[in-house]
């Protein structure tokens, strides 16, 4: 094998094994977005704060003033708050958080969140469904991708990376689709329930890595593809040498 494609493999590895890392640790953490509430408005109290762990099913509209009054984080598989309170006379801050479970993730957003007398907004409906779904097949194509590539290894040839590569490129769509749906969804559900003065919202670092995971997936699917047709179109002009 060239040095030239054994580097485009080695290096196209690293950046797949990287952006897994990135994208995991993005689906499994709660810092896709925060927000900041002013002192004013966070005066929540503990019992509402059980209130919100215990809530009988997901309300989105309840969910949303918790998150908009208590420095709330957002993430795709959970929501925390944080609340403060006086513990032997000291003030203190707590956390409680949410999980959302699988059948959670699929409920219908409607028009005015929470109201389930309104129409349902099949828009924000299906960005959330995509924003958790997206990851996971981003995920599935990676590993995918690596079990072709082994067998590429095993069988000493470069022709299966041309298939790793196509599925790093569809997880990169796929990954940066997840992005979007979430960015839309975020400013879509704003709009339908503004948060009141004094609270700013912005984008955290689980959100970051996701950004920075497609990139680096369609980099890889990069260097696997043109390690791929480069080894093929030598190989090639190899063969037609030897003919002639």
């Amino acid at each position: 094998m060239d040095n030239r494609f054994a580097t485009a493999l080695v290096i196209g590895s690293v950046l797949s094994l990287l952006s897994v890392i990135y994208l995991a640790a993005a689906v499994g953490t709660v810092s896709w977005y925060h927000y900041f509430t002013s002192p004013v408005l966070a005066n929540v109290s503990e019992t509402a704060a059980n209130e919100f762990v215990n809530e009988p099913e997901a309300n989105e509209k309840a969910y949303t003033d918790a998150l908009y009054h208590c420095n709330g984080s957002l993430g795709l598989w959970h929501q925390c708050i944080t609340y403060q309170h006086y513990d032997a006379d000291d003030l203190s801050s707590s956390s409680r958080c949410v999980s959302l479970s699988f059948s959670d993730q699929f409920l219908e957003k409607y028009s005015q969140p929470g109201n389930h007398n309104t129409e349902i907004d099949l828009l924000r409906t299906y960005l959330w469904r995509c924003q958790f779904l997206l990851p996971l097949v981003a995920l599935g194509l990676i590993f995918f991708g690596a079990v072709v590539g082994l067998a590429g290894c095993v069988c000493r040839s470069l022709y299966p990376a041309l298939g790793t590569g196509a599925l790093h490129l569809l997880a990169g769509v796929c990954t940066l689709g997840a992005v979007l749906c979430f960015a839309i969804g975020v400013h879509l559900l704003q709009r339908s329930l503004p948060p009141p003065a004094g609270v700013r919202g912005e984008y955290g670092w689980s959100f970051c890595l996701a950004c920075v995971s497609s990139p680096l997936q369609i980099m890889a699917g990069a260097l696997f593809l043109w390690a791929s047709r480069a080894s093929r179109k030598e190989y090639s002009l190899m063969m037609a040498y030897r003919v002639a």
